[in-house]
């Protein structure tokens, strides 16, 4: 007879299979006989605990926007969950980029809390003097946002640009990341000539928008 135990592992084996196949072929592309295969079970097992590819897919959505949001359900209060996304595995990190690019509901709202977190905390560097104000904070926390997430959508492009084997490995993270948080920290031009164009474009269009 199977113990609730041995469900319980099955469960998080069959889980982390898919987590790694998903991410790796998107949803679309796995069959859960796939899934199965690489867990080594059953493909009735994988019917028992989940009931559909869809099921399976809502548990892994579930699993690692939890890790992201530290284990609860509860809405992000800080930049955390940037934070997690780093520290967390590569398949973790692979499936999250499948799922911000498919538009699952739960990837859509945890990068609208992060925004919302990111845009808190950058209001908080605003009153503390370690960061510039902005014309428009909302659509500056959703770019912060987007660029560090775009590592995660996009691994293999900027893999092959670094002449990095994998993008997910901690020396090539830190490469990365250190360039990103130059950018913000120095900047990359020298004077205001490309922001000037910009405007110049924005005031002919008649956009009301800062």
């Amino acid at each position: 007879m199977r113990s609730a135990e041995d469900d319980l592992t099955a469960r998080a084996r069959i889980r982390n299979a898919a987590l790694e196949l998903f991410g790796a072929e998107g949803v679309s592309r796995v069959s859960l006989r796939a899934v199965a295969a690489r867990a080594g079970v059953s493909h009735a097992l994988v019917l028992h605990h989940f009931a559909s590819k869809e099921g399976l897919r809502k548990a892994c959505d579930d699993y690692v926007m939890s890790l992201v949001r530290g284990g609860s359900e509860a809405a992000l209060d800080d930049t955390s969950g940037l934070a997690a996304m780093l520290e967390a595995g590569g398949a973790v990190r692979r499936y999250l980029g499948r799922a911000f690019l498919d538009g699952t509901p739960g990837a859509a709202a945890l990068f609208d809390e992060i925004v919302e977190a990111t845009g808190r905390w950058l209001e908080q560097g605003v009153r503390e003097g370690w960061a510039h104000p902005s014309e428009d904070p909302r659509a500056r926390a959703a770019m912060y946002v987007t660029w560090l997430l775009a590592p995660l959508a996009f691994g293999e492009h900027l893999s092959r640009a670094l002449g990095a084997t994998d993008v997910h490995d901690m020396e090539t993270m830190l490469r990365y990341s250190r360039a990103g948080i130059e950018i913000f920290t120095h900047g990359v031009f020298a004077d205001e000539r490309a922001l000037q164009a910009w405007d110049a474009v924005r005031k002919e269009r008649g956009s009301s928008r800062p």
